[in-house]
C-alpha cells in the first residue's frame, strides 16, 4: 500500500527529504538550548556572574531563532510535499477512473469514488504531512533528550525509560480495537454521498411525489450510523492521551522527589534538575506527538487501502498490445454474441446475437422494455465488451482497435442526456473542438436545436447549468443529437433520443441526418414505429435475443408483435387525429 501511495510523490520528492532535513536540525537546535540553559543558572545566576549570564543568554537567544528558522523551512517544505501529494493522489485516481469501464464503476459505485477522492485523499494528505515533519521530530527529539537525561543523571533518566514499554503496549492496544472501527465508517461515508447525490440529482422527483420527510429519515439514519461508528473509534483513541500522560507525569514526580534528594545530597545541580526537567518535557511532547501520529496513521491507514484498492483495479476493457488505429468503414456484425453484465454465462442478458449491418445502413431496433436494446448497442464502442462470441466494426474484432479511434468513431446519444456546465458552444464542440461556428449551426439545424437557441438572449453563448437543468429534456435530447452530428461519425446510435420531442421533430432530424451524414451507418432505439418506420431494416429485441429482422413492411406481413405493437400506436395516432379535428 505505502509502495503505491508514494508513486504519487513524483516532482515533490525534493520538498519530501528537505523537510526531515530542516527538522532535523530544528531538533538539534531545541535540544542544545535546555544545555545552554543549565550554564547559565550554575555558571551565571548562581555564581552572580553576569558575564557568563549575558553570553549564554545571547547564545540561547541565537539557538532560538536559528531554530525557528529552520522550524520554518521544514513546515514549508512540509506544506508542499503533502498537498503535492493529495494533488497527484487525486489526478491518478481520477485518470484510473477515466479509464474504468462501466462494470468498474458499478463495482465501486459513484459514491465511494467520490470519498476516496476527497476524504479518503485528505486523510493520507494529514498523515504524510505528519510523517516527513512531526515523525521525524518526535523520534529525534525523544533520542537526542534521553541522550542528554542520560549525560546529565543515568539515575533519574532510567525511571523514565520504564514509561516506553508501558505506553506502546497501551497505543498497540488502542489501535487494534480502533483501525477496523474507521474502516467501517468510511463504508458508511460511501453511503452518505450516495443518497446526497441521489437527492441532489432527483430533487424533483423528491419533491413531485412529496418524498422529502422519507429521504431525510433515511439520511439522518445513515447520518447516525456514521456518529456511532466514528465516536466509538474517537471514544478508544481518546484513551491514548490520558493513559500516557498519567504514566508520564508519574514518571516525573518520581524524578522530581529523587532529584530533590539528590541537590540535598550535593550530586546535582539546581541548573541540571531544571535542565533534566526541560528535557523530560521534551521527550513528553515527543511520545505525544508520536501518539498524535499513530492515531492519524489508523485513520489513513484505512483510506489508503480504499485508494490503492481503486489504484490496483485493472479496467476489464484494455488495448491489444498493437491496437488498429483505423476504423475502415461503418459495417457492424455481432458473430454468436452473448454478454451478461455480470460476467456470468449463466444470467445473460443478451443471448445468441447474430446480426450483419452494412456501412451506411439506418437500422431501427424495437423492443419490450428490458429486452436488452440498449445492452446490444453498448457492445459496438465497448462500452461493455461481450461475454463470448464477437463484435466486428469496419470487419475488425472492435477488441483489436484502439479505443480512442473506436469511440471516435462511435457517436452515442442516450436517452438520459447528460450536458456539462458551460455554453452551449462548449458541449457541442465535445463532438468536434475544432468545429467553427457556422458548423456549430449546420450542426444545430439537423437536430431542429437552432429554433430554440436563436431565442435565447447570447445565443451559442448561452449557459448551460450543471447538468443542464436549465433546458428542457426535448432542447437537451437535440443539443446531443447535434453534438454527435459534428463529430462525423462512421456509426451513429440514437437509443430512444427522440423520445421527448413531437413526432414531426423526430422525422426533421432523420430526414437532416441522412443528407449531412448519409454514408454514416445509424441505428436507431425507439418506442414510437414512426420513429424507424422508414429504416432499411429494423431489428426486433424480445427477452436479450433477436427476435426477428426485416423491413417495416416485410414485419407487418410476419411478426405478430410488430403487428400487435403498430396497430396500437396507429390506433392511438388516429384516435388523437380524430380529436384534434373535433376540437
Amino acid at each position: 500500500m505505502i509502495k503505491k501511495i508514494m508513486e504519487s510523490i513524483r516532482e515533490y520528492k525534493k520538498s519530501s527529504i528537505l523537510s526531515p532535513v530542516f527538522v532535523t536540525l530544528e531538533v538539534i537546535m531545541e535540544v542544545v538550548i535546555p544545555l545552554l540553559m543549565a550554564r547559565l543558572i550554575d555558571q551565571g545566576l548562581n555564581r552572580g556572574n553576569m558575564r557568563a549570564t549575558w553570553f549564554y543568554g545571547i547564545i540561547m537567544l541565537a539557538a532560538a531563532a536559528v531554530s525557528l528558522s529552520f522550524g520554518a523551512l521544514a513546515g514549508k517544505f512540509c506544506a508542499t510535499a503533502s498537498t503535492g501529494l493529495a494533488k497527484n493522489l487525486r489526478h491518478d485516481l481520477f485518470a484510473k477512473v477515466q479509464d474504468f469501464s462501466f462494470k468498474n464503476i458499478d463495482d465501486f459505485s459513484t459514491g465511494s469514488l467520490v470519498t476516496r477522492m476527497t476524504t479518503d485523499v485528505t486523510n493520507v494528505q494529514m498523515a504524510y504531512m505528519l510523517l516527513i515533519r512531526i515523525a521525524f521530530r518526535a523520534p529525534l527529539m525523544l533520542i537526542f533528550s534521553l541522550i542528554m537525561s542520560f549525560s546529565i543523571n543515568a539515575r533519574l533518566a532510567v525511571d523514565f525509560l520504564i514509561a516506553v514499554p508501558v505506553l506502546a503496549v497501551a497505543l498497540g492496544l488502542i489501535i487494534k480495537f480502533a483501525h477496523p472501527l474507521f474502516r467501517k465508517v468510511f463504508k458508511i461515508y460511501d453511503r452518505l454521498n450516495t443518497v446526497v447525490q441521489e437527492n441532489l440529482r432527483g430533487i424533483r422527483v423528491v419533491k413531485s411525489y412529496v418524498r422529502k420527510d422519507h429521504e431525510i429519515e433515511k439520511f439522518k439514519g445513515i447520518s447516525g450510523d456514521v456518529y456511532e461508528t466514528y465516536s466509538s473509534a474517537e471514544k478508544l483513541m481518546a484513551l491514548n492521551s490520558p493513559v500516557m500522560q498519567a504514566v508520564i507525569y508519574a514518571c516525573m514526580l518520581v524524578i522530581a522527589w529523587v532529584g530533590a534528594k539528590l541537590i540535598v545530597a550535593g550530586s546535582l545541580t539546581t541548573g541540571e534538575l531544571t535542565s533534566l526537567i526541560t528535557y523530560i518535557m521534551m521527550i513528553l511532547m515527543s511520545l505525544m506527538m508520536l501518539s498524535m501520529i499513530f492515531v492519524m496513521l489508523t485513520i489513513a491507514q484505512a483510506s489508503g487501502e480504499r485508494i490503492v484498492e481503486v489504484l490496483n483495479t485493472e479496467s476489464d476493457l484494455t488495448n491489444a498490445p498493437q491496437p488498429i488505429e483505423r476504423v475502415k468503414d461503418g459495417s457492424i456484425v455481432f458473430d454468436n454474441v452473448n454478454f451478461s453484465y455480470a460476467g456470468d454465462p449463466d444470467k445473460l442478458s443478451l443471448k445468441d446475437i447474430n446480426l450483419a449491418i452494412k456501412s451506411g445502413e439506418q437500422i431501427g431496433i424495437i423492443g419490450e422494455t428490458g429486452s436488452a436494446k440498449s445492452s446490444l448497442v453498448q457492445l459496438i464502442p465497448r462500452l461493455y465488451d461481450a461475454t463470448t462470441g464477437t463484435v466486428y466494426v469496419g470487419g475488425v474484432d472492435v477488441k483489436d482497435i484502439d479505443l480512442t479511434v473506436l469511440r471516435d468513431r462511435v457517436s452515442m446519444v442516450l436517452q438520459k442526456n447528460v450536458l456539462f456546465a458551460g455554453t452551449i458552444a462548449e458541449n457541442l464542440r465535445w463532438g468536434n473542438p475544432n468545429a467553427s461556428e457556422a458548423e456549430l449551426w449546420r450542426a444545430c439545424e439537423v437536430a431542429c436545436a437552432d429554433e430554440f437557441i436563436k431565442e435565447m438572449p447570447d445565443g451559442l453563448n448561452t449557459m448551460i447549468e450543471q447538468g443542464g437543468t436549465n433546458v428542457s429534456g426535448g432542447q437537451k435530447q437535440r443539443l446531443c443529437i447535434a453534438r454527435a452530428v459534428l463529430a462525423k461519425p462512421k456509426i451513429l446510435i440514437l437509443d430512444d433520443s427522440t423520445s421527448a420531442v413531437d413526432t414531426k421533430t423526430d422525422a426533421k432530424i432523420r430526414q437532416g441526418l441522412k443528407e449531412v451524414i448519409p454514408g454514416t451507418t445509424t441505428l436507431i432505439i425507439a418506442q414510437r414505429i414512426s420513429s424507424i418506420e422508414g429504416a432499411d431494416r429494423i431489428v426486433i429485441m424480445h427477452h436479450g435475443t433477436i427476435d426477428d429482422v426485416g423491413t417495416s413492411d416485410e414485419l407487418l406481413k410476419r411478426n405478430t408483435l410488430y403487428r400487435e405493437v403498430y396497430d396500437t400506436q396507429m390506433q392511438m395516432k388516429g384516435g388523437q387525429t380524430h380529436v384534434e379535428t373535433e376540437a
